[in-house]
């Protein structure tokens, strides 16, 4: 058995201001310790209340910007943002960097400050205009300054069923890790956390594996919530997110981490 601590991984929650029921099940896994942070979807309506309620919260965790930039409004346009097939098929940069730039600005406004870290729904952040949209947006912030980057995914600590899916996400990400810490980024990783959610059960079973192979330093990605209308109605992803919550708010979860000589990051190195 590892030594308390050998380890350490990123335990990163996303989509924080997806929906109420979301929200306030990352919010309370935040304030109980079970998470090292989450990526906020600004361009929703209810971001200014969502972001107010997360910025009460004591303790540290890090506080990123998960891009989106799929299926949604645009807060550039108000015009429905493509599907990912569609937006990989014809990638228009101008339009991805003045979303980019948007949802940044609303960060910003309401937190006062730059994001901890940058990812993306659906992993978007991999895409060349993303990647020159970072570059471009902090190229005048120092290294250590600037928001860490979520890297590419590991085929390690993966399920069998869906390692199709992250070779896939592997190719989107081919080269990110080196570009962009030869542009002065700090790039975290490997990324880790994909499982079948469509299969009832998976994620705990998934969870297991994550913490008994995830290298020191992975990103786990995990999507913990509290089902509601509104998430129903915005993304397919449901039922297990329920899940997700109840196995990291279980008494066992610290338990087994201690167990596995794993700790949770919350800061830099």
């Amino acid at each position: 058995m590892a030594e308390p601590g050998a380890r350490s991984i990123w335990l990163i929650a996303d989509d924080y201001g997806f929906s109420p029921g979301v929200s306030d099940t990352i919010r309370a896994l935040l304030e109980g310790e079970r998470l090292s942070g989450t990526g906020c979807m600004t361009l929703f309506d209810d971001w200014p209340s969502e972001a107010s309620a997360l910025a009460t919260i004591g303790g540290p965790f890090a506080v990123g910007m998960h891009l989106t930039l799929t299926d949604f409004p645009a807060l550039s346009t108000g015009r429905t943002m493509p599907d990912l097939k569609r937006l990989l098929a014809k990638t228009e940069a101008d339009a991805i960097m003045s979303e980019a730039d948007a949802q940044l600005a609303r960060f910003r406004e309401a937190f006062g400050r730059d994001p901890d870290f940058i990812d993306g729904h659906q992993h978007v952040h991999f895409l060349p205009p993303v990647r020159q949209w970072l570059i471009r947006q902090f190229a005048d912030v120092p290294s250590d300054k600037r928001p860490w980057l979520r890297g590419a995914p590991t085929l390690r600590a993966a399920p069998a069923l869906v390692r199709g899916k992250i070779v896939v996400a592997r190719l989107l990400a081919r080269d990110f890790d080196a570009e962009m810490r030869r542009h002065g980024f700090n790039v975290e990783g490997p990324l880790c956390g994909f499982y079948d959610w469509r299969r009832a059960g998976a994620f705990a079973r998934a969870l297991d594996l994550f913490i008994d192979r995830a290298p020191d330093g992975a990103v786990v990605m995990c999507h913990p919530g509290t089902v509601d209308e509104i998430l129903r109605d915005r993304d397919v992803f449901t039922d297990a997110r329920n899940e997700e919550r109840d196995a990291l708010a279980s008494d066992a979860f610290p338990l087994r981490l201690a167990g596995a000589g794993l700790s949770l990051r919350r800061e830099r190195r």
